[in-house]
């Protein structure tokens, strides 16, 4: 087989570019993690979905690969410009926890849905607050030729770096209306290194610094943690697109100002910056800031599987919008019943271990190499599984490359498991399964009376008994 070459929409060049690690041996790959102040909505989810396809797609073709994805437990504003009240501190004073506290659960609660949603854990969870000493010493060697102090802290000064913002390529005056003025700032769009905590402010999180008490900027973090585990030139950066305008652009300043190359295009310490596009929810629960919003948990409370929210994130490019509606993810549903179903057929009737066919690895390569297009892939997938002149065990053997570039988990995953249980439901699995064996039992002896009333005693329940059926699921709540 031929590979198909991987090509990749760079977001500072805005347009597809053929991708050559640095080194073979190693792809090095960094992703912009969580704030980690509150649960993360089903939006957010996308963007570490997204970042597992590539780290899939990397290692299938034959890649190591090295990830990292950082913790932000200090730092981030309320606002990703410079403004507002500290996100973990306000989240600590609400719920009347520590900052600690709340970075440990939120932590928990992020690596539970990571692992829910068949993401591949990364090589580091590189934590903010363990590296406050290597973030200080970046404000150091940069503040010289590219910084100032003000009262309120260290600031980055954006216009000894050339060509600042090209990543976000905005005109200026939409960039400034975004930022909320700090007293004594050279320039709108400039940025804190070091916040110097105000006389009198009790701050949970504080260190001693040359600029004064106080904690590092969010944007420092992502440079520091990035050129300590993979160098100071490694090959891609992803993120949502929301960090394309203001987070991206200020690592990339530091970056070039930490190199001493200012104004090298060339160098913005990622090759490729990646950026996925928002998932829309028209009912606007998208956002924490209306205090009820969607996370994962609200899905599987509602009876739907972790792994449909991946295929509906599956179904639509990186790059383009995705909306979200409860009618998408239960069609989602409905077509993760239907590959379940076709693999477990497969899986009954295969004999021995098959041999993967080429044709069917070649379209999966070609599609997923062009910009990740998983939506062109999942067709691939539907015509293998529905090959029947391919025997039963080499469709198995082939689905294994599917599952490993998709991550859904359909060699193993079984139509029991899809049986998700929505919270309000009020009846065990248990009995749910004992009364529909009384109700076959019962029709199978044609007392049809009693058929009639246990189903009507499960509908009772809030079950449907779901006979006649095409995908053969018994019920579903």
């Amino acid at each position: 087989m031929t590979a198909a070459r991987l090509q990749l929409h760079n977001s500072l060049s805005r347009r597809l570019e053929p991708f050559e690690p640095i080194d073979p041996a190693n792809v090095r790959v960094y992703t912009c993690g969580p704030t980690v102040y509150n649960y993360q909505h089903i939006g957010n989810m996308r963007a570490f979905l997204f970042a597992d396809t590539l780290g899939r797609t990397l290692r299938w073709k034959g890649w190591p690969t090295t990830h990292i994805i950082n913790i932000t437990d200090v730092g981030h504003l309320t606002s990703d410009a410079d403004a507002g009240d500290d996100k973990m501190e306000k989240a600590a004073a609400r719920a009347g926890k520590s900052i600690w506290e709340i970075a440990a659960y939120y932590t928990d609660v992020f690596k539970h849905d990571v692992a829910r949603l068949n993401i591949a854990p990364p090589a580091r969870w590189a934590v903010a607050t363990d590296h406050i000493a290597e973030m200080i010493a970046f404000g150091e060697a940069i503040e010289a030729n590219h910084c100032y102090r003000l009262d309120s802290g260290l600031y980055f000064d954006t216009s000894t770096v050339p060509d600042y913002g090209r990543l976000a390529r905005s005109a200026a005056d939409d960039v400034e209306s975004r930022i909320e003025p700090v007293a004594g700032k050279r320039h709108p769009q400039d940025f804190a290194i070091w916040r110097t905590s105000a006389p009198g402010e009790n701050r949970q999180m504080e260190w001693d610094s040359p600029w004064g008490r106080g904690a590092p900027g969010w944007h420092l973090e992502c440079s520091v943690m990035s050129q300590k585990y993979l160098g100071e030139r490694f090959d891609i950066h992803t993120g949502g697109i929301d960090h394309r305008e203001i987070h991206h652009p200020n690592e990339i300043a530091q970056n070039q100002a930490h190199c001493a190359c200012p104004g090298d295009r060339d160098y913005t310490g990622a090759r490729f910056w990646l950026h996925n596009n928002f998932l829309v929810d028209r009912t606007g629960k998208m956002s924490k800031s209306s205090g009820e919003f969607l996370t994962l948990q609200v899905l599987i409370d509602h009876g739907f599987h972790p792994l449909s929210y991946r295929l509906l994130c599956l179904q639509a490019q990186y790059r383009s919008e995705l909306e979200f509606s409860w009618e998408n993810l239960a069609a989602a549903q409905i077509r993760l019943k239907r590959l379940v179903q076709g693999v477990e057929r497969l899986r009954e009737r295969a004999e021995a271990p098959g041999t993967a066919p080429a044709a069917y690895r070649d379209q999966l390569d070609a599609a997923i190499s062009d910009d990740l297009n998983t939506p062109r892939a999942l067709p691939v997938l539907d015509a293998l599984l529905a090959d029947k002149k391919l025997s039963p065990a080499d469709r198995l053997a082939a689905l294994a490359d599917f599952d490993a570039v998709l991550g859904l988990r359909l060699a193993t995953l079984t139509r029991a498991d899809l049986r998700t249980r929505p919270a309000a439901a009020g009846i065990a699995e248990a009995d749910i399964e004992r009364r529909l064996a009384e109700r076959l039992d019962a029709r199978g002896q044609k007392d049809f009376a009693r058929s009639d009333a246990l189903r009507d005693e499960l509908a009772a329940a809030g079950v449907e008994v779901m006979d006649g059926d095409p995908l053969g699921w018994d019920w579903k709540l």
